[in-house]
C-alpha cells in the first residue's frame, strides 16, 4: 500500500494509464469514487482544510475586550487597561465568572497589537539587510559571564569588539564593566586587529562612554575621558537608540557574545586568575578565525586578511587607560578606592599617595616610586591587605601578628604556608611567644630580597635541623637559590642539606689560600728574660 497520499495518487494514476477502470481502482486501493476522481484530476493532493476554530467560554466576551483595547488608543499612557484590569471588569461588570485570567491574558497578548495596526497606530517590525564596507564598521558591547575564579563562582564581564564586514571578533574578560575595562578592551582589540576602523563604530549607551542621553535623538553628552580616547585613536562613534529598541542596531555583536558564551563558557570554566582565562580566550579567538558564518564561502580569517590593510594605522603614543587618584593613607595603612580598601607600607601612614586604577589591578606610587601593586577586587566593600606592608609595625608589636587580617589573607593566598606555621610554632616553643614571633617577622622580611620558593625551602631545611634563627633560614634559602641557579662555585658540594654551616665558616671558605708562613713569637722571649733580672722578689720568695 502507498505510504502517503502523494504515493496513493501516483499509484492510482499509474494503474489508470494501464487501463484499470474506476471501480477496479476503488477496490484495489480501498478508496471512494471521489478520491479516484481527484487523483486523476491532479497529481498533487489538495491541502487539508483547516478546522473551524473551537468555541471557548471567552467568545461572548471578546467584543467587550476589543472595545476596552480600542479605548486605550486615546487614553493617557499610564491609565490604560492592564490584563488584570480587563479581567476584573469582565467579572464585575458582565458576570464573566466562568472565564479565567489566563484565557484573557492569552487573547489580549495577540489582539492588542492587531487593534493598534487596524487603527494605523502600530508599526510593522521589519529588518532590512545591510551591507558593510571592508575595514570601515565595527560594533562593541559587554556581556556578563559566570566563571569559577579561585574556587569561587563570580560574575565577570566579556568585552567584545566585532568587525562588521568579516565578522572577526576580539574578546577580553574583566572583573568590571567600568571605564577602565572599556578602554583596555579597546586597546587590546585594536592591537590585535593591527589598525583602527575607518568608519563608524556602534555602541549602546553604556555609562563608560555616555554621560547623558539627549531625548530620543542620537545626540549624546560623552564622558570627557572617552572623548579624549576617541580623539587619540580616531574612532567615530554611532550610538544606538536607548533601550531594547536599539539592540537590533548592533545585532552582530549581540549575537557574537551569545555564540561565544554558549560555545566557550559551557561548562563554566574554572581558572585561578583572570589572566589565565584571558590567555584561553586569545586561543579561542585564533581558533574562531577558521569558522564560517552561515553560508559564507570563506572563513572569518580569510575575510579579515583581505580587509586588514584597509584599517587606519594605530597611533604611536599609548593612551593611559587607568584612572589616577590622589589619596591619603589612614592609620591602618590603607587607602580607599571605589568602596574597596587596599594596604600600603606603614611608613606612608598620614601621607598622600597616587593610585592608578586599572581594570584588573591597582598600582600605588609614592612620588615616582611604586610602593604597592594589588589585584583589583571584584566585589564592593572588600579589603585586600599585604602582610609585607605591616612587618615594620609588627616588629614593634609582635603580639598583633596572630590575629592580623593580613596574615589570614596571606594564608588564603598561599603566601604563608604550613611550613611557616611549623617553623613559627617551633620558634615560639624555643624562644618564647614574643621572641619567637619576632624571629618569624625577621624571616618574613627576608622575602623582600629572596624568592618565595627559596625562602620556604630555607624554612623547611632550618626546621629539620632545629635552627630557629633568621640567619640560619637566610643561609639555607641562599643555598637553595644557588642550587637552582647551578652556581657550583658558591655552593658547598660536600655539605648536606640537613647540616647548617655558620656564616663565618661560609665566608672563610671563599677566601683565597694563605701561603704566608706562620708568625713566630720567639722575639717576645727576651722580655721574659729581662723581667727575671729586674723584678724584685715577692714576699715569701727566695732571692
Amino acid at each position: 500500500m502507498p505510504k502517503s497520499k502523494v504515493d496513493l495518487y501516483a499509484a492510482i494514476r499509474r494503474d489508470a494509464r494501464q487501463g484499470l477502470s474506476n471501480r477496479a481502482l476503488q477496490r484495489k486501493y480501498g478508496v471512494g469514487f471521489l478520491t479516484v476522481q481527484k487523483a486523476l484530476a491532479s497529481a498533487w493532493p489538495e491541502p487539508r482544510k483547516p478546522l473551524p476554530p473551537r468555541a471557548t467560554r471567552l467568545d461572548p466576551f471578546k467584543p467587550l475586550i476589543d472595545e476596552m483595547l480600542r479605548t486605550d488608543l486615546d487614553a493617557p499612557r499610564k491609565q490604560r487597561h492592564t490584563v488584570k484590569r480587563n479581567f476584573e471588569r469582565l467579572v464585575d461588570e458582565h458576570g464573566a465568572n466562568e472565564i479565567s485570567y489566563q484565557m484573557v491574558r492569552g487573547y489580549v497578548a495577540d489582539r492588542r497589537e492587531e487593534i493598534r495596526l487596524q487603527a494605523g497606530r502600530g508599526v510593522v517590525e521589519a529588518f532590512v539587510p545591510q551591507t558593510h564596507k571592508p575595514g570601515a564598521e565595527a560594533e562593541v558591547d559587554f556581556g556578563d559571564v559566570t566563571v569559577r575564579l579561585g574556587g569561587e563562582v563570580v560574575t565577570c564581564y566579556l568585552f567584545a569588539f566585532r568587525m562588521s564586514y568579516s565578522g572577526k571578533a576580539v574578546h577580553r574578560i574583566f572583573a568590571s564593566a567600568g571605564q577602565e575595562a572599556f578602554f583596555e578592551g579597546h586597546v587590546h582589540a585594536l592591537n590585535v586587529l593591527g589598525g583602527v576602523p575607518t568608519g563608524k563604530v556602534r555602541y549602546d549607551n553604556l555609562r563608560a562612554a555616555v554621560a547623558r542621553v539627549l531625548g530620543f535623538s542620537r545626540q549624546r553628552v560623552e564622558a570627557e575621558r572617552w572623548t579624549a580616547f576617541r580623539s587619540h585613536y580616531g574612532l567615530e562613534a554611532l550610538y544606538c537608540q536607548p533601550g531594547i529598541r536599539g539592540a537590533h542596531e548592533k545585532g552582530g555583536v549581540e549575537g557574537q557574545i551569545g555564540w561565544f558564551r554558549r560555545n566557550h563558557f559551557v561548562p563554566v570554566p574554572e581558572v585561578a586568575t583572570l589572566a589565565e582565562l584571558n590567555s584561553m580566550i586569545e586561543r579561542w579567538d585564533e581558533a574562531d578565525d577558521a569558522r564560517r558564518i552561515r553560508s559564507r564561502p570563506r572563513t572569518i580569517g580569510e575575510y579579515f586578511a583581505a580587509k586588514q590593510p584597509l584599517l587606519a594605522p594605530l597611533p604611536e603614543e599609548p593612551f593611559e587607560t587607568g584612572r589616577l587618584f590622589t589619596l591619603r593613607v589612614d592609620r591602618y595603612s590603607q587607602i580607599s578606592v571605589r568602596t574597596n580598601r587596599y594596604s600600603v607600607p606603614v611608613r606612608l601612614i598620614g601621607r598622600n599617595v597616587r593610585a592608578m586604577l586599572h581594570a584588573s589591578e591597582l598600582v600605588v606610587y609614592d612620588g615616582r616610586e611604586e610602593v604597592a601593586r594589588h589585584e583589583r577586587l571584584i566585589a564592593k566593600g572588600g579589603t585586600r591587605l599585604e602582610l609585607d606592608h605591616y612587618l615594620e609595625a609588627l616588629v614593634r608589636k609582635p603580639g598583633a601578628l596572630p590575629g592580623a587580617t593580613a596574615l589570614d589573607q596571606a594564608r588564603s593566598a598561599g603566601r604563608f604556608t604550613p611550613v611557616h606555621d611549623a617553623w613559627w610554632a617551633a620558634a615560639v616553643k624555643a624562644h618564647g611567644e614574643r621572641d619567637g614571633t619576632r624571629a618569624l617577622i625577621e624571616v618574613l622580611l627576608l622575602g623582600r630580597h629572596l624568592p618565595h620558593e627559596h625562602l620556604v625551602s630555607g624554612l623547611a631545611a632550618a626546621l629539620k635541623t632545629g635552627a630557629l634563627t633568621a640567619d640560619a633560614v637566610a643561609l639555607e634559602a641562599r643555598k637553595a637559590a644557588d642550587e637552582d641557579n647551578g652556581d657550583t662555585e658558591l655552593s658547598l658540594p660536600t655539605a648536606s642539606r640537613s647540616k647548617v654551616t655558620s656564616l663565618t665558616s661560609r665566608r672563610l671558605s671563599h677566601l683565597p689560600p694563605d701561603t704566608r708562613p706562620l708568625p713566630s713569637v720567639a722575639h717576645y722571649d727576651q722580655l721574659l728574660r729581662l723581667r727575671r733580672r729586674t723584678a724584685p722578689p715577692l714576699e715569701g720568695e727566695r732571692p
